[in-house]
């Protein structure tokens, strides 16, 4: 640090976790200096403008390493793994889940006598459910690493991402999605809304390859049952699904038809990531959507995440998911819609990065379901 000052008028240092951040106001005539240059060269974390006329400077560097517990994540995700594999086979119709009755712990013991069975020997058939698990954990790892990497980026204290496995006996996707946990505070609205933005935005480009390539091998059936264009089956019956904006154009454009479209394993993978990451991205508190209009807006988020809940508790009267999906994401916010504020958030975003949040928006426009289950 004592190599950089000389180049700045004002300083201040803000120690938050296992980590050190500097605010610097930099001199006029060092803006342009080789010496400044070099001495960046050599500072042990990220750094960056803070806005375009390289008046203000941004430094993060870790007082202690970091340390991931790299066995638990392994672990998380190779029960995943296992997980999303048996609703794979289910839903290609190699695998039927063992009926249940008797409430929650007769669902508990069938989730837990489905593992005991693959270790027994069902792994065999559980592999043949890979062409929806393999797309699936793709877009679910591809989207966490996007926040991972670009949490790595501005050396915040990010763990790698932690996914939860749900047995297919009580999930038809085999598991609730995965997360990261910053364990460092976030300084401004650029690293917020980069952090926020990279995840969704990563994981819908593979969402959207996988949801072109399974339509591909999808096909129109005509059923009686049900006005969805879209449908599943799972354990013999039909699941139907709903529409956003994206999935009914590329749909009508690769599968020409009128009836209803059966998805194949990859397109339903593809289809579950356009979902999530609709959800992802409502404006409210500190989902990724918030977090994105956060950065872009500020303050002025939360008038924006009131109206998202109005909106959804409106979808809720012909949708009642959205009821549960508005409790959940307040309880995640601390039962606020609003964000809460970074450590310096009076400043903006440079407009070089706003496009990363408006990109968020169209996603947000285009892969959004106002009723996802037919």
């Amino acid at each position: 640090m004592d190599d950089l000052t000389p180049y700045f008028t004002a300083w201040r240092t803000m120690h938050a976790g296992t980590r050190e951040m500097v605010d610097a106001l930099v001199r006029p005539e060092s803006r342009a200096d080789p010496g400044l240059a070099e001495a960046l060269g050599r500072w042990p974390g990220a750094w960056y403008w803070a806005d375009r006329d390289r008046t203000r400077l941004t430094l993060v560097r870790a007082l202690e390493p970091d340390r991931p517990r790299w066995l638990v994540h392994a672990g998380l995700f190779a029960l995943t793994l296992v997980c999303a594999l048996g609703a794979g086979a289910i839903l290609a119709g190699s695998m039927v889940p063992r009926a249940q009755a008797g409430g929650l712990l007769a669902m508990l013991i069938g989730a837990g006598q489905y593992l005991v069975d693959v270790v027994l020997g069902d792994w065999q058939v559980v592999l043949t459910g890979w062409s929806f698990a393999v797309p699936l954990l793709l877009i679910l790892l591809v989207h966490e690493l996007g926040h991972y990497l670009a949490a790595r980026r501005y050396a915040l204290d990010a763990t790698p991402p932690y996914f939860l496995p749900v047995p297919p006996t009580l999930s038809p996707i085999g598991s609730l999605g995965a997360f990261i946990r910053l364990r460092s505070p976030v300084l401004d609205r650029r690293q917020l809304m980069d952090v926020g933005a990279a995840g969704p935005l990563a994981g819908f480009v593979v969402a959207l390859l996988f949801l072109v390539w399974g339509y591909t091998f999808s096909e129109r059936i005509a059923i009686v049952l049900g006005s969805a264009p879209s449908y599943v089956t799972l354990a013999g019956h039909p699941v139907f699904l709903g529409d956003s904006i994206l999935t009914r154009a590329l749909r009508d454009w690769l599968v020409p038809g009128t009836a209803a479209v059966h998805l194949s394993p990859p397109a339903f993978a593809g289809w579950v990531g356009m979902f999530v990451t609709a959800l992802n991205l409502l404006p409210l508190s500190q989902l990724d959507g918030g977090h994105v209009l956060y950065g872009l807006l500020g303050p002025r988020q939360k008038v924006v995440g009131l109206a998202a809940v109005v909106g959804l508790l409106y979808l809720a009267q012909q949708t009642p998911m959205w009821y549960l999906w508005v409790v959940l994401a307040l309880v995640v916010g601390g039962g606020r819609w609003a964000h809460p504020a970074v450590l310096v958030p009076d400043q903006a975003i440079p407009a070089s990065r706003s496009w990363m949040g408006l990109a968020c928006v169209v996603v947000f426009v285009l892969t959004f379901m106002p009723h996802p289950f037919g």
